[in-house]
């Protein structure tokens, strides 16, 4: 009976075209040859790379963009009728590019064997028509390719198919989906570099999702739709519209929120909307006003079914950059524009879902919740053979959460830290100058810490750091080195999230400034307790200053350490630099 109402979903997912393979051609796959039951190693990447480059050497590129970790070649494929062009080609002819990236997640690697089938198909004008004519296709096959080779089975066991699969994580146990601002893996490196030279209008992030089982097969979510500039929201939501409604043609259920459970493994719990931190493809791309889409086709379909849905979302996607992509990129550059003037004006941080609900119909399956003598909780079990639909909350309300002022020039990031900061800036495509002189007395802005929390344990092999306190302007000398970022460019609001203390994924959130909020001078005890008592002395505003704290503040008058943290401060020794974010705001452009 599951397997019945599998090959239903199947057929249906399958109307345009077939999945007969083509065993005499030389640019079929393995997983096409064994009727999708199998990928291939990445090999076979290498090998069809090249054969699509012979096949139509006018059309397609084949190159290498990066070196992993254990040294595999990171390959991609530009592709147009317009010519087998470089990066420089396509600006100057002004052609939009969509960049279509697999195996993120090499055990997800849906991607890989659906993009070589609508490549194929594109160019032999079975799919697509004359979409090539208009844009550059960038293809990366695989992107984890380390974890690509990390290859076995059930190395996913929520998923149906292939047989045997990749890793999640790269060889140095990065996720790659978690990298995209603060960029640690190489292959992340190498993957910004091509996105710099490249400069994509749209960046496809090709996934399958974990889950619960239900019938819905894809979810489709872009950005900028509810984040970024607001004027180029209209082009990310046209994209994810007519994509849904293109695969919904061919018989797929798509959903445009990712079909996670509020509450895990709880179904009535219903399903939450919102936007992705900047370590993910949305929530960065947004950034640099360009659209990001993630798909997600769902692990519990076979295969087959899940490989044919992702051909139909890229052959959408083809066909939309035709149709719209001249429009989308004067959108983009407008955005562009928009964001050069973003000095003074409010920024958002991060977004938040609000509580306002909505009841909708979702497609699942009969289930039950009851206890289980092995973990103690309850178990949810499904039956695939009794679809029922499902009665659910719906929160898709987004609004901006934190925000801030953007400097009215930029930031300067003093010389001590310019070397690795620097080089970050460099990975991103962001422009900044070196300062040649110094300024003795810098009218800026300062960042304080009131409260500085590290996390007890690390995320992606760093320990991150979350701040409180404000700006307050300060006059602060600021050394030749320095760096002076500004504001007026195309990347402003990636600066601002890369510089913003209390941003997600900020260098600070993810402790490159970690030593500066560390205490290394101390004074004795003993003597702290001379330096309280001259202090007093002294100064009888300091005496009634700690004796109104003793009387009003139960804690401090409890605690010993505190006590004389209160003298120790009053101290020429103490650190003035202690809690002292080293990235300055500035309201003049150095």
């Amino acid at each position: 009976m599951i397997r019945s109402a599998i090959l239903l979903a199947f057929a249906a997912t399958t109307s345009a075209t077939t999945l007969a393979a083509a065993p005499s051609s030389p640019l079929s796959t393995i997983a096409e040859r064994s009727g999708f039951q199998n990928t291939g190693r990445y090999d076979e990447v290498v090998e069809l790379c090249a054969r699509f480059q012979k096949a139509y050497p006018k059309q397609v590129r084949c190159f290498e963009f990066g070196r992993t970790p254990e040294g595999r070649p990171m390959l991609a494929l530009a592709v147009s009728r317009s010519g087998a062009l470089t990066a420089e080609q396509a600006k100057k002819r002004g052609l939009p590019v969509l960049l279509a990236q697999g195996g993120i997640h090499a055990g997800e690697i849906d991607g890989k064997d659906a993009g070589f089938l609508a490549l194929r198909e594109a160019l032999e004008n079975k799919a697509a028509p004359g979409a090539l004519d208009k844009q550059v296709l960038l293809f990366v096959p695989v992107f984890n390719v380390d974890g690509h080779e990390r290859f076995g089975k059930w190395n996913r066991p929520n998923q149906r198919g292939p047989v045997e699969m990749g890793w999640r994580t790269t060889a140095q146990n990065l996720n790659l989906n978690r990298d995209y601002l603060k960029a640690d893996a190489p292959e992340m490196q190498a993957m910004l570099g091509l996105v710099n030279a490249w400069d994509p209008l749209t960046y496809v992030d090709l996934h399958a999702t974990n889950g619960a089982k239900f019938q819905h097969d894809i979810s489709i979510q872009v950005e900028p739709v509810y984040s970024g500039d607001a004027e180029f929201r209209k082009a990310g939501l046209a994209l994810r519209t007519n994509v849904i409604k293109d695969i919904a043609k061919e018989g797929s259920t798509p959903q445009s929120y990712y079909m996670s459970f509020v509450k895990q493994d709880d179904p009535m719990s219903g399903f939450e909307d919102g936007v992705s931190d900047p370590r993910f493809s949305t929530g960065y791309f947004q950034l640099r006003n360009r659209m990001a889409m993630l798909v997600e086709t769902h692990s519990w379909k076979e295969y087959p079914v899940r490989v044919r849905i992702t051909r139909n979302t890229v052959v959408s996607l083809l066909n939309q950059v035709a149709k719209y992509g001249a429009d989308w990129q004067k959108a983009a550059y407008a955005a562009d524009a928009r964001a050069a003037q973003l000095g003074n004006k409010k920024v958002a941080l991060n977004y938040r879902t609000t509580d306002k609900t909505e009841m909708v119909n979702f497609n699942g399956y009969e289930y039950t919740r009851k206890p289980s003598e092995i973990s103690g909780g309850l178990m949810t079990r499904y039956d695939e053979t009794k679809p029922q639909v499902w009665r659910v909350p719906l929160r898709d309300e987004v609004v901006a959460d934190m925000e801030v002022t953007a400097p009215g020039a930029g930031y300067i990031v003093p010389a001590a830290q310019a070397a690795i900061v620097g080089e970050k800036l460099r990975q991103h495509g962001v422009v900044f100058r070196k300062l040649d002189q110094g300024v003795a007395r810098a009218n800026v802005e300062t960042f304080r810490a009131d409260k500085a929390t590290l996390d007890a344990t690390s995320v992606e092999g760093h320990q991150r750091l979350t701040v409180t306190g404000k700006w307050t302007a300060e006059p602060r000398a600021v050394t030749a080195g320095s760096l002076f970022v500004p504001i007026a460019q195309p990347k402003a609001r990636l600066v601002v999230a890369m510089f913003e203390p209390q941003a997600p994924d900020s260098l600070l959130a993810w402790g490159t400034f970690n030593t500066a909020f560390e205490r290394k001078e101390y004074m004795e005890d003993y003597v702290a307790e001379d330096v309280a008592r001259e202090q007093m002395a002294a100064d009888p505003k300091v005496a009634a200053e700690f004796a109104q704290r003793l009387a009003s503040d139960p804690a401090f008058a409890k605690d010993p350490q505190a006590r004389l943290a209160f003298f120790a401060k009053r101290h020429s020794s103490y650190d003035e630099r202690l809690n002292l974010y080293p990235v300055l705001r500035t309201d003049t452009v150095l």
